[in-house]
């Protein structure tokens, strides 16, 4: 092969830049370096290393989950409060109910509740579902006695932790607990296998007072 031949053959191996992973990314969110350890230490190393990058996954969810405040129930043998519900034929102001415009009495409790025994109130904190309309100081509605369902905003328990998300499922089929925030600052948390996650009720409804 002459010099030419060998000028015009394509470069293959040594370092391509771009290639190779991101620092700060993998196992242990961190940069990583190759060291010798003595063959009788590598099993103890390698558990205080998976311990670790346990640690450095559950300080990553952590930033995610949005604990709810409160948990409170709904009142029992209290007295029907009925409120006058006005059609969507009425634009704008309060008309008067001589005006034929009323539809019925509204029981707020009977509307959002489905089922009191198995209804329990959560506060809203954080911001990671305000695009599911749900904003910190909200009351979300959570109803036990219902089964969740791919989509449903449920209440959920990571690690000891109540949190609201949609509940989602990746593309292997494992769980994803999903936020609703485009600003990009919540990520999902994916469920894995040495994490505690139990779907605790799912959300069929929130109020709000403004003042």
């Amino acid at each position: 092969m002459n010099k030419e031949t060998e000028k015009s053959k394509p470069l293959r191996g040594g370092h391509r830049q771009g290639a190779g992973r991101k620092a700060g990314t993998g196992k242990f969110q961190e940069p990583t370096e190759v060291i010798r350890v003595p063959s009788s230490q590598k099993p103890i190393i390698a558990d205080f290393l998976q311990a670790y990058a346990r640690k450095q996954l559950d300080a990553t969810i952590a930033k995610d989950i949005d604990a709810v405040g409160d948990v409170e129930l709904p009142v029992i043998n209290r007295t029907p409060i009925g409120i006058t519900l006005y059609n969507s034929k009425v634009p704008a102001g309060l008309p008067s109910p001589a005006d034929d415009h009323v539809e019925k009495r509204l029981d707020p409790s009977e509307f959002l509740v489905d089922k009191i025994d198995s209804t329990i109130f959560v506060t809203i904190q954080g911001y990671s579902m305000t695009d599911a309309g749900l904003l910190p100081g909200d009351k979300a509605v959570i109803d036990r006695s219902k089964l969740a369902a791919i989509g449903d905003i449920v209440l959920a328990i990571v690690d000891g932790e109540f949190t609201i998300k949609t509940l989602g499922r990746s593309k292997d089929g494992s769980p994803l607990l999903l936020p609703a925030n485009s600003s990009g600052e919540y990520k999902p948390i994916e469920v894995k296998k040495h994490m505690h996650v139990e779907i605790w009720g799912v959300v069929t409804g929130s109020f709000r007072k403004y003042r």
